[in-house]
């Protein structure tokens, strides 16, 4: 068996790890040039039952254990004001530790054979040759034909096409990210604002939220609900960052630096999901996992999800003589578990920016937290 998958991300990463821990040969093709072509986003909480038992499977825990940050599963919750609404330390009890994200990918990478991914790979179309058999083209005309193919290729999947007709489509709600570098120093009332973890500041539609990095670092996501042409041309982004700070006018000056104090250029990240019941019949050869199979509002849960995906589907084919059987058997659980989190993100968008924010995320904080 030997198997073909597309996408570097962390769910194609633990794949094919966890196919090398029980002597199964993967490929990976990456579009990308290079494992340091781009910033891999900020911090990932890694989840008991999904990204922890992904890694375990992996037989990466205690790697993945010294790439923890400490004190960064804090919480808190302010007004518009600054008022702080909830505050949830950091007690070391979480079962959702704090990782950098280009760290724990740097950490799959280490773990596979040299050669496993194809950098500069970017694929520009798959086909079916029949008897489960497929053709993957890349950019320059290469091509490389396939028995047993995974696309974890995210969002804009061009491996989803040979099982769904679905594409992803913009929930209306968009993110304006934004970095404030060496905060302590340099912005120390967003700083103070923002404490040692995570930061909400919400209202009806919209919100700041931010994190605490390493090196004193804030990442914001600014979510503002409306129509994608409405953000404009961010390629000026003095424009960029006056049209969306002033979404929060009279809002504390500490949480509006946050936009307005940034130290890189605002990038705009539309929201966009597939069905949440999204699911196909068996095909041949080919399945899907992580955003790929099933993209979803940001929720804390699309990483995690990605790699058990990644975990299970390698699982599945070392456990099973057929492949087949194994594509089955994997998607017949991997369906309705996604589904799950998906609805589930919708209800928490729902509690973040819907119209009783921020109190009915308190009140689920404050239930959490007394039972």
């Amino acid at each position: 068996m030997h198997v073909t998958i597309i996408g570097a991300g962390l769910g194609g990463l633990v794949l094919a790890r966890v196919l090398h821990v029980h002597g199964i040969a993967a490929t990976v093709y990456e579009a990308e040039p290079s494992p340091a072509a781009r910033a891999q986003g900020g911090l990932l909480d890694i989840h008991v039952g999904t990204g922890q038992a992904a890694l375990e499977a992996a037989g990466l825990t205690d790697e993945f254990r010294r790439l923890v940050l400490d004190g960064h599963e804090a919480t808190r919750v302010l007004d518009r004001d600054g008022t702080v609404l909830h505050d949830e330390p950091d007690d070391g009890t979480g079962g959702r530790p704090e990782v950098p994200r280009g760290e724990l990918r740097q950490l799959l990478l280490g773990s596979l054979p040299d050669g496993t991914v194809h950098w500069g790979h970017k694929v520009t179309g798959v086909r079916a040759l029949g008897g489960g058999r497929h053709e993957v083209t890349f950019a320059g005309g290469a091509t490389v034909t396939t028995t047993l193919l995974v696309g974890a290729d995210g969002a804009w999947s061009k491996v989803r096409p040979l099982l769904s007709p679905a594409t992803p489509e913009y929930i209306g709600r968009s993110y304006v990210e934004t970095f404030l570098y060496d905060s302590d120093t340099r912005h120390p009332a967003a700083a103070k604002a923002v404490g040692g973890g995570a930061m909400l500041a919400l209202a009806p539609g919209k919100g700041i939220q931010a994190h605490r990095e390493k090196g004193g670092t804030l990442h914001t996501y600014v979510a503002l609900t409306h129509p994608i042409d409405w953000f404009g041309d961010f390629a000026d982004a003095e424009a960029a960052i006056a049209r969306t700070a002033g979404e929060f006018a009279g809002w504390a000056p500490e949480l509006t630096a946050l936009i307005t104090d940034g130290d890189t250029p605002p990038v705009l990240r539309p929201l966009h999901t597939l069905p949440v019941e999204h699911r196909w019949e068996r095909v041949p050869g080919v399945t899907l996992v992580g955003d790929a199979a099933h993209l979803a509002a940001p929720n804390g849960e699309g990483a995690n999800l990605a790699m058990l995906d990644g975990a299970e589907l390698a699982l599945a084919l070392a456990g099973h003589d057929d492949a087949e059987t194994a594509l089955a058997a994997f998607e017949r659980v991997m369906f309705p578990r996604s589904a799950e989190a998906a609805a589930d993100g919708n209800e928490l968008h729902e509690l973040l920016f819907g119209d009783d924010s921020p109190h009915g995320l308190i009140t689920l904080f404050t239930r959490g937290a007394s039972g």
